[in-house]
């Protein structure tokens, strides 16, 4: 399947490799020397496709563990989001809020709590937002959150490329890095919702 290219002119050498290098493999095949992202990366010998194909498994791997990462941390700045906020209640004068909030039949639903800090107790009501929504932007949590999906996608990409090549053992090779990766990572993800 070779393609004729405008402006190739000069060596047939030359326009026979820009030629194969330009042409794409349309069934896998089990050429060892099959080039990973590059000419310079093309397994010579046995050694160095097995290396190749460790390279991917890693990669695979690597790619379900940033997502693990992704989601822990998800949930962890949600949490943290959504974590309990404190209001002090002063009772100037009135008896304790423990006090009123225990006669009161409704309240007893609530939830009430001593905070201590150095020996001083405080009468506090625990809010809770229950809700979702969109959450605002935060310097501390979206620059780290679109570096982590650049890295995650980079990642990916690099992966499918390698499928791409139609060389089965780079094909088996990023199977199996999900497989490892997800054996070993894949409850952490489970706290993604999407």
């Amino acid at each position: 399947m070779d393609m004729d290219m405008p402006g190739m002119s000069g060596d047939s050498s030359s326009a026979g490799a820009a030629t194969a290098a330009m042409t794409m493999q349309s069934v896998f095949q089990t050429v060892r020397e099959t080039p990973l992202y590059s000419l310079s990366w093309t397994p010579t010998s046995v050694g160095s496709y097995a290396g190749t194909c460790i390279f991917l498994i890693i990669l695979a791997a690597l790619l379900r563990g940033l997502l693990a990462a992704k989601a822990y941390l998800e949930a962890r700045w949600l949490d943290r989001e959504l974590d309990r906020r404190y209001v002090v209640v002063a009772g100037a004068g009135r008896p304790p809020l423990a006090q009123r909030l225990s006669q009161d039949s409704a309240a007893v639903k609530r939830q009430l709590v001593v905070l201590s800090e150095n020996g001083v107790e405080e009468d506090v009501v625990v809010v809770e937002r229950k809700g979702g929504g969109v959450r605002p932007w935060r310097v501390s949590v979206d620059p780290v959150r679109a570096l982590l999906d650049v890295v995650i996608a980079g990642v990916g990409y690099l992966l499918m490329l390698a499928v791409m090549t139609m060389n089965v053992g780079y094909f088996i090779s990023v199977l199996g890095g999900t497989f490892l990766g997800s054996l070993l990572l894949g409850r952490f993800t489970a706290l993604d919702h999407h």
